[in-house]
């Protein structure tokens, strides 16, 4: 049987044989493929093997951005192979930046480049979802595992425990449950030790982990606590009952030496606001310049199908709240709205130009946005900016509903590329959206971001409900 923990005492070195085999998997991957397409396995140009040792080296960087080598205990099978799916399309879409920008891409095979990618792919799916399942069943069996004291009482305590009895493969067994509340509803509670140390030193090696659900903070109590425990090497957690739609992840921060805890706070700021706006400039430059030739066709397009301006300017609200001027190019025939109302495009609008509705389609209506990016109005990638009469109308029926402004409004965003764009004509729908631009929000990073916009490269242009 496997001693409990081994796998933790080792956790540096199984981190590192993690990524060795990772990378192997790619480099072997690039080479098998060569094997296959060109029928040479052992005699490969130099090209090709510098092809190989460069995967290599971009698979050591880029592997880690996606959290390969963090603890995946509580994450699902199917999220964990997307995770590896988004890993692998990260590393081949580096690759294919690295041959365009040195202008080698036309020495080396597209057929084998996409194939040793699939492979890759499957390669590490199949050893990392195997060695995912043989964890599981390990733990489940009991070995592995972590022991964990739970302290409290009440619904916070109720639910951490249910949570362990009902997903065992995540490896933490309840070891006791203690409550300074005799009537507490919490199977097996009983009271707490006088001195949790001494307690500790009589299970010694039975206990990893010390989770606090306390009902209300008492912060001398939990001082308390720590004193006792200040002898021990078992880790210390704090659960919150504070999770809800209207309060962001929590997070720390420290204000002139005071630590702060985030419970409803702008992820842009300090060095993220400064990575946000590299990454909105660098990127809008690049695509303006590719698509240039592409707008001067789509702004005659407008004019040819119908009198007007090219571009359609409309006031929302963008960060924090305040009011900005988007464009688009014009998609309908000239009208007026009555007063304070917007009225959303719905199929077979009347409205809508013929060239219009296949703009809108595509989603090409929305490029000169890359513009007001430049400007500094807008993100690339953020929650879509909605007009000003719907957010009158929702602010006041969703709850946390004007917390999508605490990052600018993007072209793109978590909530267009999960199906969510389009006409929202029920407040189900304008829910769901909403849902999804707070977890952008609470989850923003770099590397997101990123993802985000692969995913809207791959499928978010064209969409059925876009009218």
């Amino acid at each position: 049987m496997l001693p409990r923990g081994l796998l933790k005492e080792h956790a540096y070195f199984f981190s590192l044989l993690l990524r060795a085999v990772d990378i192997a998997i790619v480099m072997l991957a690039l080479w098998g493929m060569h094997g296959v397409w060109f029928g040479q396995f052992f005699i490969l140009s130099s090209r090709y093997l510098a092809a190989m040792a460069m995967a290599g080296v971009v698979a050591l960087f880029v592997l880690p951005f996606f959290d390969l080598y963090a603890s995946n205990r509580a994450l699902g099978l199917w999220r964990y192979g997307f995770r590896l799916t988004e890993a692998v399309c990260a590393v081949f879409i580096v690759l294919a930046g690295i041959a365009f920008l040195s202008k080698t891409g036309e020495q080396y095979s597209r057929t084998w480049f996409v194939l040793s990618a699939a492979t890759a792919l499957g390669g590490l799916i199949l050893f990392r979802c195997g060695m995912m399942l043989l964890l599981r069943l390990m733990r489940a069996r009991g070995w592995n595992e972590r022991g964990v004291i739970i302290i409290g009482a009440g619904d916070v305590a109720n639910r951490l425990h249910d949570m362990l009895q009902q997903k065992v493969w995540i490896g933490f067994r309840i070891h006791h449950i203690f409550t300074e509340q005799p009537a507490s509803s919490a199977p097996g509670a009983s009271p707490l030790p006088v001195d949790l140390g001494a307690w500790l030193d009589a299970h010694a090696g039975q206990v990893d982990e010390i989770w606090l659900a306390l009902a209300t903070y008492d912060e001398a109590q939990v001082r308390t606590l720590l004193h006792q425990l200040r002898h021990h090497t078992v880790a210390v957690r704090l659960a919150l009952d504070i999770f809800n739609p209207g309060i962001f992840r929590p997070s720390l921060t420290e204000m002139g030496g005071f630590p702060m805890l985030n419970l409803n706070a702008t992820p842009m700021f300090g060095v993220n606001r400064l990575i946000k706006a590299i990454e909105d400039r660098v990127l809008a430059s690049v695509i303006l310049l590719c698509i240039s030739p592409l707008m001067l066709c789509i702004a005659i397009g407008v004019k040819l199908a119908s009198p007007g301006p090219i571009f359609f300017r409309q006031v929302r609200h963008g960060w924090d709240g305040r009011k900005i001027e988007i464009w688009k190019f014009r998609s309908m025939y000239q009208h007026v709205e009555q007063a304070g109302q917007i009225t959303q495009a719905v199929a077979d609008d009347h409205r809508v130009t013929p060239f219009g509705r296949w703009l809108r389609k595509t989603s090409l209506d929305e490029l000169p946005q890359f513009i007001n990016v430049l400007q500094g109005r807008m993100s690339i990638v953020g929650p879509r900016p909605h007009a000003l009469a719907h957010n009158e109308l929702y602010k006041e029926s969703i709850n946390a509903y004007m917390q999508r402004h605490k990052v600018k409004p993007g072209i793109t965003g978590w909530a267009q590329v999960n199906g969510w764009r389009g006409e929202t004509d029920t407040l189900e729908k304008m829910q769901k959206r909403i849902e999804y631009d707070l977890y952008y929000i609470e989850h923003w990073s770099l590397m997101f971001d990123l993802k985000i916009i692969l995913l809207t490269l791959l499928h978010g242009f064209i969409n059925k409900n876009a009218y």
